[in-house]
């Protein structure tokens, strides 16, 4: 996928986003912090390196020093999502589900994908969220996602990829807004001024499928394989 259509994307959903939180406000997420939340799935997802981390940690700290109360993602939970195999939902649990029948549908649609670079450039916004805009260096993992597609949809495993809207963006959340934003103008500015920084790029040398929870928190993550690129 070419640098400018991805772009064009991020805008979109940028000023969409912007206009509606200057009319309606924020949005929240009231289920952060709830401890009876057992909404899980499972995730091919990439990670960015220490480098780019410690950029995306210093953007955060600049939010957090205006609007301290919310979720902002630390280290361990920053990622770049591939692919929702199955969407989080309740109840999900691996015990219903064979986990090698996954590995041996995915590995094959990773042959001939090589190591590439991933630049963090850029943050866009939904009204719940903040995140930083990705840009694979080639377009391997839009033909990886057209692959598993394919090869899911013929087969019999369960899955809910694109359900609740077609994977085309490479972004990070790392932001949720979780209660009132009491500087809206303050932090709209602060969020104006990163829109085109740049956090650096990243190695992708492999991926991480996982059983997640919905915010991909460490302590809920269980890694279920490692595709090694290189």
């Amino acid at each position: 996928m070419a640098k400018s259509y991805l772009k064009a994307l991020y805008d979109q959903l940028w000023h969409e986003s912007l206009e509606c939180i200057q009319v309606q406000g924020f949005a929240y997420d009231p289920l952060i912090d709830d401890i009876q939340d057992d909404r899980f799935g499972i995730t091919l997802l990439v990670r960015p390196d220490e480098g780019v981390i410690s950029a995306v940690q210093g953007f955060m700290d600049r939010v957090r020093a205006i609007e301290p109360n919310h979720h902002f993602y630390p280290s361990t939970d920053v990622h770049i999502t591939v692919m929702s195999v199955i969407s989080c939902y309740e109840g999900f649990s691996l015990d219903g589900i064979n986990k090698q029948d996954y590995i041996e549908l995915i590995a094959p649609c990773l042959e001939g994908i090589k190591p590439f670079d991933m630049r963090f450039e850029g943050i866009t916004l939904s009204p719940s969220c903040v995140m930083i805009q990705g840009f694979p260096s080639n377009n391997a993992l839009d033909q990886l996602r057209d692959g598993l597609r394919a090869v899911f949809k013929n087969s019999p495993l369960e899955q809910s990829m694109d359900s609740r809207y077609p994977l085309e963006t490479f972004h990070s959340t790392v932001i949720r807004f979780k209660e009132k934003v009491r500087k809206k103008e303050e932090i709209l500015s602060l969020l104006e001024n990163f829109r085109s920084f740049d956090f650096g790029a990243s190695p992708v040398k492999e991926m991480e499928l996982v059983f997640n929870d919905w915010y991909q928190r460490e302590k809920s993550v269980k890694k279920l394989f490692v595709f090694d690129l290189s």
